[in-house]
């Protein structure tokens, strides 16, 4: 087997990099024209490769589920038998990566969002009455999903255990076209750095986007619950402490630091959880869920192949399905350095069928807490949401329940939490992705948070449309990101193939051997 050494890549460390300075330098000279034209970018996108990306997605979460229920599910990834992290901070750290912002600002506000204004999946529906809960409900399951959770870590993360851990491949983005390529794409590859380059693009910029509205987002939060005054200085601090836990933890590694984090943040979200179900509407939430759970799946196809509103989908599906494909690659590496010892169908389980339910209910219990109140009091949460946003409607929400002034500020910590663990596991996975080393330079991964954090002070600084520029700019990286994820349609079946055949053919010829010796 050939190992191939670990090395920085300097020509997509320049390429990656100088693109997002020459983005921050265009947003100086005239953010308004940046945001024209990544907004003019992004209906390309949606127009010419929403409905590729559709396709996409479900067919990466049919063949996940194929491989994971199949004989191929039994292989056991990464060279080795028993696995490195326990079960439970195993999926505490998938999930919190993920998660980021989304974890508590679009549990509050998307079923608000679509309980208010219908998705046309729902057409029969009238918005703002009591049949349009569980539609809304149904379609954030929808974007937070089976779809959105197996793009992130299934068919990619299994190619890449294979080419890395199998064949000595460097964990690299262009090592998902090894099972096709072979070694071609490895080296001074032009389409291999084009490819790394991509990757590392699109995941910095759908990172630095949820720091940046963290900064707005937290400041909104400190200014209603402890009257901090919500300035720009404020903002700034924010990502400052941001991106100095994120770097600290970064520089510790996943056994220690990363780990911590996403033990805490998972942890506290699951107490978060359980009082909100004993002193919140308990049993509006569960029959909420239960509910959407069943319009969710006897609509999935549907709501998932729909075509009918460009603009709507423009907005929503397609705008989230953008922003989870420029993080497949980076995740299914990150995945990958943290999944050795397990099998192919405990991967699957665990990122295509648990981590979805799970987000789920933390929806239901966030966002229908919101929407109970709602009903109650028309206007208590969506007058919130409406004037100032999805923070706004996380504070609405806090502040119905009793002991507000005690869950308040920890949902805001662990808004907090969720990003933190994003920013620092996404600057440690971008530094392997760089040098194809599972334990990347210290100094590399400084570099990457500190210059995430600073990207998104300085778009920040220039205007909020600088921000929301770089969170649609995402949308458009996606679209090479999508080329590239699509081949995992069959590099995946194809190594888990081989690595069969690995593991399981030399024994049956052993036991063959063995009856064989047995009959003389």
């Amino acid at each position: 087997m050939k190992k191939y050494a670990s090395r920085t890549d300097w020509p997509v460390m320049w390429i990656s990099g100088g693109l997002l300075v020459a983005f921050v330098l265009a947003s100086f000279i005239n953010v308004e024209m940046v945001s024209s034209l990544v907004n003019t970018a992004f209906a390309f996108a949606v127009k010419y490769f929403g409905a590729l990306w559709q396709v996409l997605l479900l067919g990466t979460f049919f063949i996940a589920l194929f491989l994971g229920f199949s004989k191929y599910g039994k292989i056991r990834l990464g060279g080795i038998d028993k696995p490195e992290v326990s079960y439970f901070k195993w999926v505490a750290m998938i999930m919190t990566t993920l998660l980021a912002g989304g974890g508590v600002f679009w549990a509050a506000a998307e079923p608000m969002y679509h309980f208010l204004d219908r998705s046309p999946n729902f057409a029969g529906v009238e918005s703002g009455t009591v049949e349009a809960v569980v539609p809304a409900f149904a379609q954030s399951y929808l974007h937070w999903g089976f779809l959105a959770w197996s793009i992130l870590g299934t068919l990619g993360t299994i190619v890449l255990m294979y080419a890395h851990y199998q064949k000595g491949m460097p964990l690299k983005p262009r090592s998902l076209l090894y099972p096709l390529l072979g070694e071609k794409i490895m080296g001074k590859s032009v389409l291999g750095t084009a490819i790394d380059a991509s990757a590392v693009i699109a995941v910095a910029a759908g990172t630095i986007g949820p720091i940046g509205f963290l900064g707005l987002q937290a400041a909104y939060g400190l200014e209603s619950l402890f009257g901090v005054p919500n300035t720009l200085f404020t903002q700034v601090m924010i990502i400052v402490a941001v991106v100095v836990i994120a770097t600290i933890s970064a520089i510790t590694g996943l056994r220690k630091g990363i780990q911590f984090l996403s033990n805490v943040n998972i942890s506290l979200t699951l107490v978060l959880m359980l009082v909100i179900l004993v002193i919140g509407p308990g049993g509006f939430i569960a029959d909420t869920f239960l509910a959407a759970s069943g319009i969710h799946l006897q609509e999935f196809l549907a709501m998932s192949t729909f075509r009918g509103d460009s603009a709507w989908l423009g907005s929503w599906t397609i705008f989230f399905w953008g922003w989870f494909l420029g993080y497949g690659p980076m995740m299914a590496i990150f995945i990958s350095t943290i999944t050795r010892g397990r099998t192919i169908r405990e991967l699957i389980l665990a990122v295509s069928v648990t981590a979805p339910i799970v987000t789920a209910f933390w929806f239901t219990v966030v966002g229908g807490t919101g929407m109970f109140y709602e009903l109650g009091e028309p206007g208590v949460i969506s007058s919130a949401l409406n004037a100032d946003g999805m923070p706004a409607a996380m504070m609405a929400i806090t502040q119905q329940l009793p002991f507000d002034t005690v869950i308040a500020p920890l949902f805001l910590l662990v808004t907090i939490l969720f990003v933190v663990t994003t920013a620092d596991s996404m600057a440690y996975t971008i530094s392997v992705a760089i040098t194809g080393n599972g334990h990347p330079p210290k100094a590399m991964r400084v570099f990457w948070a500190v210059i995430m954090g600073t990207v998104a002070i300085v778009l920040l600084m220039i205007s909020e449309g600088g921000i929301q520029a770089i969170q649609s700019f995402i949308v458009v990286t996606a679209i090479p990101v999508s080329l590239l994820l699509l081949t995992t349609f069959w590099a995946a079946p194809k190594a888990a193939k081989t690595m069969y055949a690995e593991q399981f053919g030399s024994e049956a010829r052993r036991q063959a051997r063995v009856a064989k010796t047995d009959g003389n």
